[in-house]
């Protein structure tokens, strides 16, 4: 899945302000917690998951329409990590009236991706 973009703060908050669209989201949390796409079978692997995403989810979940998989996400979010939108980036959140189910699982999605930026590469750039 090299037409992702890279995972930096740039595209957290191209997620939050929905400059990627849900499908690109979906992919980048898939890539990171481990799925991986074959086109010459048009299937996916899940050797690379931990084992409590593969034995819930064999396959990728939708993360923008599936609340359990999305709720999932957030309980994996490490308790310190938990308010990193607002703490590293200073997002706010959304205005009342301008967000529903879709922007609040991409702010979930966002979250877990730099989440994931901290714990692997120890900065969030």
């Amino acid at each position: 899945m090299s037409n992702l973009p890279a995972l930096n703060t740039e595209t957290i908050w191209a997620i939050i302000n929905d400059k990627i669209d849900d499908d690109t989201v979906k992919k980048l949390l898939w890539y990171h917690l481990g799925y991986r796409y074959n086109p010459i079978t048009d299937t996916w692997t899940n050797s690379e998951v931990a084992v409590t995403w593969r034995d819930e989810y064999p396959q990728p979940p939708d993360f923008i329409d599936s609340r359990p998989a999305i709720m999932k996400l957030t309980r994996s979010i490490p308790p310190e990590n938990k308010q990193l939108l607002k703490e590293k980036l200073g997002f706010k959140g959304y205005k009342i009236g301008e967000f529903g189910p879709r922007q609040t699982r991409r702010a979930t999605s966002a979250n877990w991706l730099l989440s994931y930026m901290l714990i692997t590469t120890g900065k969030i750039e």
